[in-house]
Order: structure tokens, then C-alpha cells, then sequence
């Protein structure tokens, strides 16, 4: 093929237990999705699930052992962690069931949802699209995948993150107000999923700024931990 420019590397993240990377295709992501997070953010109820969207690049991988140096990003003053449990979708689909729905994980891993809360505050306040806010370079740090059969109990998983070595987070999975089943669902019945898909779904209440030097830590019980350096 003749291209204009030499096309960007395929994006891919490493998978637990083998030499193998997951490519990824697109990442979504679930606005909302904790009772308590909803609260803070002043929100309530079981509202309809909602999605926005990072560019796959937006990824930034964390090392297993050692600490990844995650940028502080331009424009800010209010970078906010938002600690996630990740779906990797490994067998696309459209209008997926619930009850099928499990069939098309591939795996799982811990990620973040960094956010760039004032720029996205000011966007909503202004009825605007909020994407500056959420889809900036290394917006996405994600840690290795774990394939299902090796992650265990996910649906009752404990979720935390530690900003320095001080608990900011911490919750289960099962307080998804959405959960795993019926986010792939919803997000099926509005487009097609395909392989690679990444789905962050949701952080729990305790999302707060970070500067650099703060070293973040997630953790969700079964995963691979991440721990990220802002510089």
C-alpha cells in the first residue's frame, strides 16, 4: 500500500502469561457507572448507561514491577485519577445479549481514566462536547491483560487506588450500577463491537486531583497492580 506518511504502529497492550499483545481498537468508557461517584459528581439513581470515548493511542502501558512515568498533561490545573476495571473484548459483536455477553471477554486489567477535570467541567458548563477533557495523550494508563480464565471472581473483585501510599479509592466490582454483562450489551446495541475493544467501566467514588511527583497505585483483586509516577 501506498501511503502518504509511514501509517502509526498498531497499539497493543501485553497479556498476562505469555509473549502475546492484545491490538487495540477502540476505547470506550462508562460515565457514571459507581452510585457513590455519581454522587459526588452530583448525580443519582440507575440513570441509562452513557459512553465517551479515548483514541486508542491514548494508552500508556504500565511495567509490572517498577514504577511508569505518566505525563502531566498540558491545559490543566485539575488532573483527576479515576482508577477502572478494564474489559478487553476478544470476539466482536452487535446486539449482544446479557446473557452471551461474557463469551466475547477476552480478558481484564486494572486502568485509569485520567481526566483533565476543569478543562472538562468548563465544557459541560458551555453544553459542549467534553472530549478535551478525557481524550488527551496517555489519558488511558492500563495495565497488563489477564485472560479470563486466569482472573477469577471479577464480578466481586475489590478496586482501590493508592495516591501516595494513601487510600483514595476503594470499592467492589459489584457496586457497578451497570455491570460487566449489561455494558456490553448496551454498548453492542449502539454499534457493533469488534476485537481489541478496550471498555473502561466505570471508577468508584474518591476521584480527586493529582500533581507531579504523586506516584498513583491500582489495584483490583485477581489483576496485575499498576503503579504510575506524574511527572
Amino acid at each position: 500500500m501506498n501511503t502518504v506518511f509511514p501509517p502509526a504502529p498498531i497499539v497493543t497492550v501485553p497479556v498476562v502469561g505469555t509473549s502475546a499483545q492484545f491490538p487495540v481498537h477502540r476505547i470506550y468508557c462508562v460515565g457514571r457507572n459507581y452510585a457513590e461517584h455519581a454522587q459526588e459528581m452530583g448525580h443519582s439513581g440507575r440513570e441509562p448507561p452513557f459512553f465517551f470515548m479515548k483514541p486508542a493511542d491514548a494508552v500508556l502501558v504500565a511495567e509490572p514491577g517498577s514504577v511508569t512515568p505518566l505525563p502531566y498533561p498540558s491545559l490543566t490545573q485539575s488532573l483527576h485519577h479515576e482508577v477502572e476495571l478494564v474489559v478487553a473484548i476478544g470476539t466482536g459483536g452487535k446486539n449482544i445479549s446479557v446473557e452471551q455477553a461474557e463469551n466475547h471477554i477476552f480478558g481484564y486489567a486494572v486502568g485509569l481514566d485520567m481526566t483533565r477535570r476543569d478543562l472538562q467541567n468548563a465544557m459541560k458548563a458551555q453544553g459542549r462536547p467534553w472530549c478535551i477533557g478525557k481524550g488527551f495523550d496517555h489519558s488511558a494508563p492500563i495495565g497488563p491483560i489477564t485472560p479470563t480464565d486466569a482472573a477469577g471472581d471479577i464480578a466481586h473483585a475489590t478496586i482501590s487506588l493508592q495516591v501516595n501510599q494513601a487510600v483514595r479509592q476503594n470499592s467492589t466490582v459489584e457496586q457497578l450500577i451497570w455491570n460487566i454483562a449489561e455494558t456490553i450489551a448496551q454498548l453492542s446495541a449502539a454499534g457493533e463491537l469488534q476485537p481489541g475493544d478496550l471498555i473502561y467501566t466505570g471508577t468508584p467514588a474518591g476521584v480527586g486531583a493529582v500533581q507531579p511527583g504523586d506516584t498513583l497505585k491500582g489495584s483490583i483483586s485477581g489483576l496485575t497492580n499498576i503503579e504510575f509516577k506524574v511527572v
